[in-house]
């Protein structure tokens, strides 16, 4: 199987090439560091004795924040060392920032290709003890290079969605090759284990340890520091604000319709799109609303706006912190999948998503089974929703102590994680 995946990969990178290159000069920041998807890692420092060597592989943003814990722990600790690598310029530069520079890891670089020498040509020159893929990373060829090297392979916050399941599905046999060479699965919930299972990974090694998401600590956003985004982003110093956090095509017009219904009662619009590419297309749709707005790339705002854009990297979990209806992107039609409701939640936030939660059906249906988020059905019920809980503070404060408190009850998964990858490390020849 692994030699037809082989022979497969060339061409099928080359036709989908025209599409990834396209979106990899939308995105922009993938020049630095290009031949590092070719496998070629900067020189790392020598190996130091009783240090265990970890390849840690977070995709982008959100697995990079996920993770925290366990960097954060491990510099602690000073027993482990991490090349990380991720896979989006935006991931990159957080991964950077947060992690290189503050010197929690040994090495950061951009996952190689897939492909044989590719794959190969990384393994010689990290030479990990452990590798560790976040969330739904599983590549055949890495999985192999680890098995001939006699290296471990852990897969934590481990997930697959409803989308992947479909997918892998339909590969038959062929889907083995995406989980068959993992050492083991830490899997992110019940359900999430049940469908490794489906695809033939031992019982005896799953391990159900939680979602790492529910651990990230959120920065501390004082008063003080609410005061000066809020001026900053042009949203004034007692609006109360409506945000919506990591939004798709078609959720900011939907947005701005709901805060209409709202705003002669003084509310403002703060919007954090999912990917700030996609600004040009955003302030499009502000310029046809004939709103005043403010694009926090432009720099501090000069005035006073109706609607502001957090078109920035990083900065979400931070500007959760100003917004007191939060509607959580990709989860109106025709998105199906849903970006994650866990930190809206965590900064006691009212919670509002709509159906298409598939990624976090889990956490979303407890969310809403507990009375700590508010589903809605389309665009047309968002409005509705959001007229009714601005005008109720009873309601939205019933909603956010619900939230902080599902938060707290369901914690402890990166000491879970910690404990099971220890383990691991200590019996690593």
């Amino acid at each position: 199987m692994l030699w037809l995946y082989r022979l497969l990969f060339l061409p099928l990178t080359v036709l989908a090439a025209p599409y990834y290159g396209w979106r990899m000069l939308r995105r922009g920041g993938y020049g630095a560091g290009f031949g590092q998807r070719f496998g070629a890692v900067a020189v790392l420092p020598a190996r130091r004795p009783g240090v265990r060597r970890v390849w840690l592989q977070a995709v982008s943003v959100g697995e990079l924040l996920a993770v925290a814990p366990l960097l954060e722990t491990w510099q602690r600790e000073g027993r482990v060392e991490i090349y990380l690598t991720t896979t989006t310029s935006t991931g990159y530069a957080l991964a950077k920032q947060r992690y290189l520079d503050k010197g929690a890891v040994l090495g950061l670089g951009y996952f190689p290709l897939d492909f044989w020498p590719c794959s190969a040509r990384a393994w010689r020159q990290i030479q990990p003890d452990l590798a560790v893929l976040t969330e739904g990373e599983r590549w055949p060829e890495h999985l192999h290079q680890a098995a001939e090297r006699g290296v471990p392979v852990v897969a934590v916050n481990a997930r697959l969605s409803d989308r992947s399941f479909r997918r892998m599905r339909r590969l038959g046999p062929l889907a083995r090759l995406l989980v068959g060479g993992l050492t083991r699965v830490l899997a992110a919930s019940e359900s999430d284990a049940a469908r490794f299972a489906a695809f033939g990974v031992a019982a005896e090694r799953i391990e159900v340890t939680g979602n790492l998401k529910l651990d990230v600590a959120l920065p501390v956003v004082d008063e003080g520091q609410q005061a000066r985004l809020r001026s900053e982003l042009g949203l004034g110093g007692s609006a109360k604000i409506l945000l919506g956090a990591s939004t798709w095509p078609g959720e900011e017009v939907a947005l701005l319709n709901a805060w209409r219904a709202v705003r002669a009662t003084g509310w403002k619009l703060l919007l954090v799109p999912r990917h700030a590419e996609r600004r040009a297309e955003v302030e499009t749709a502000l310029i046809d609303a004939g709103v005043a707005y403010h694009f926090r790339s432009r720099g501090v705002a000069t005035g006073e706006v109706d609607v502001a854009v957090a078109d920035t990297t990083g900065e979400l979990q931070t500007l959760l912190a100003l917004g007191e209806l939060v509607f959580v992107g990709k989860t109106l039609p025709p998105h199906t999948e849903g970006q994650t409701p866990v930190e809206a939640a965590a900064r006691g936030r009212v919670v509002i998503f709509g159906p298409g939660t598939a990624n976090f059906r889990g956490i979303a249906g407890e969310l809403e089974r507990g009375g700590a988020a508010c589903r809605v059905a389309d665009a047309d019920s968002l409005v509705e929703a959001v007229s009714r809980l601005a005008k109720d503070a009873v309601a939205r404060e019933r909603l956010g102590m619900a939230a902080l408190a599902w938060h707290a009850g369901n914690r402890g998964a990166a000491a879970r994680t910690l404990a099971a990858l220890q383990k691991i490390l200590a019996n690593v020849n």
